[in-house]
């Protein structure tokens, strides 16, 4: 029984619930790749995978999927695969789709969730994800910012409102205050970002956020993490 190590940890009851629950995931970069390969081990029994990238060569250093053999390959494509490949039993949809409002009603018309995970690093698209999921009151955590990052352990689970430090929930905090959304559960990041080394003067991402393996994937484990416990009811000592 693939599932008989977890069932020792939080009982038959709690395994079933994770089997019959449907967790969708937006973004499957380096912090997303992470969350659905934890929510695929713990036998979430659905999952939607939304993606509009191909691997990149330079995603080799922190993405799971993103291999020599994967570059130019679909994301998405590429983790229903994997999902099914550790539990065939999952029910796995995959799009190759960028998240905006106009494209929304084909994620949240007649299709019920339990779970949204937003890992996606357009400000606009999360905004719109995390309003979206909450006018319909289903549960949500949502990604601040993990580039210029090298500590993990100042990696934090908290609301929106109580963060610090991070850049990107600063800008979040304001914007849902205008959306007048008054919670959010987030991943956040107290280390102070580090200035990234751009030699070129070039102004694009690539060339501006400076990433590494342990620190996304991080974020991704606990964002998971705090979804099986929320589906369960399970509570940690100081947890969210």
């Amino acid at each position: 029984m693939i599932f008989q190590r977890e069932e020792l940890l939080i009982g038959k009851e709690n395994v079933d619930k994770l089997k019959n629950s449907h967790v969708i995931i937006f973004g499957l970069g380096g912090v997303g790749g992470y969350a659905v390969e934890a929510l695929a081990r713990a036998g979430i029994g659905e999952l939607t995978l939304v993606d509009f990238d191909v691997v990149d060569i330079t995603n080799i250093n922190r993405q799971l999927i993103a291999t020599q053999e994967t570059v130019g390959k679909d994301k998405a494509a590429l983790f229903k695969e994997r999902v099914l490949s550790i539990n065939p039993e999952a029910k796995v949809h995959s799009f190759k789709e960028k998240f905006t409002r106009e494209v929304s009603p084909q994620f949240f018309e007649e299709i019920e969730y339990d779970y949204v995970i937003d890992a996606i690093d357009i400000i606009t698209s999360k905004l719109d994800l995390i309003e979206i999921s909450t006018k319909k009151k289903i549960p949500i955590i949502s990604s601040m910012g993990m580039g210029n990052k090298i500590d993990p352990t100042m990696i934090q689970l908290g609301d929106v409102y109580k963060t610090s430090v991070c850049p990107l929930a600063k800008v979040m905090r304001r914007e849902l205050k205008n959306r007048g959304i008054k919670k959010l559960k987030v991943v956040f990041s107290t280390e102070v970002p580090i200035k990234p080394v751009n030699e070129t003067g070039e102004r694009a991402k690539m060339f501006n956020v400076g990433s590494i393996s342990f620190v996304p994937s991080v974020a991704g484990l606990m964002m998971a993490s705090q979804v099986v416990k929320d589906i369960c009811g399970l509570k940690s000592v100081g947890g969210c």
